[in-house]
């Protein structure tokens, strides 16, 4: 068995249950729709960079400044662009793979896995639909129990992995580990996710999971 992992550095904040309004706003790169409140922005978000100083021609992704042959218009949705907006051409590479997430592997997330969950060190497992919020803030965990853990509050995320077949061959992912601090505690937790019968949604849930650490990581690093 394999192991993929990602150190997240730790967040804090509480759930709430003020609704997740946005407001559509001109900033220099273009028209955004944000959160009303910033507390409730995506943890896939990125801000917009401090502009090289200039008067146009800037890449609304990086802030540095580029011709118009160096450029092109490409989406942004990490910073909430309603409309593609000019980059430049490495960034726009950057944008277009992470379109990929957005398009197809946000959708998974959303759509959920079913899992067996194991919390802690319980020698009892429950069976679970795993899913990613509608804001992206949160996995809800829907069961004959229910809980949730906000990304925000995860350390480390470890994707299990397996050989495909019995000849061996493609390893596919397996489970997850999760490592986190429940909302409102400071107090570590652990939650281990194996796949239930449909183990290849299961995969394809997991997949999208490891490519959001990715994203994770590095907006917190940013």
């Amino acid at each position: 068995m394999s192991v993929f992992q990602y150190d997240l550095k730790r967040g804090s904040g509480k759930m709430s249950t003020v609704p997740d309004c946005k407001k559509l706003v001109r900033s220099p790169g273009g028209l955004r729709m944000v959160p009303e409140n910033g507390a409730f922005n995506s943890p896939f978000y990125l801000d917009e960079p401090q502009w090289v100083p200039d008067k146009e021609h800037h890449c609304r992704r990086c802030g540095r400044c580029f011709c118009d042959k160096c450029c092109s218009k490409v989406a942004l949705p990490r910073m909430c662009f309603v409309d593609p907006v000019r980059q430049c051409g490495e960034c726009s590479l950057v944008s277009q793979k992470e379109m990929e997430f957005y398009d197809k592997q946000l959708k998974v997330l959303m759509g959920g896995g079913s899992f067996i969950v194991t919390l802690g060190t319980s020698k009892t497992s429950e069976t679970m639909m795993c899913r990613l919020s509608n804001n992206h803030r949160y996995l809800f965990f829907d069961g004959e129990s229910h809980f949730e853990v906000e990304l925000s509050r995860i350390s480390s995320m470890q994707v299990l992995t397996e050989e495909s077949t019995p000849e061996g061959g493609n390893s596919r992912a397996s489970g997850m580990l999760l490592h986190y601090k429940p909302t409102g505690s400071q107090d570590p937790q652990q939650s281990r996710m194996e796949a239930a019968d449909d183990k290849k949604a299961a995969s394809s849930w997991l997949a999208a999971m490891h490519k959001a650490a990715k994203l994770l990581y590095e907006a917190r690093d940013r």
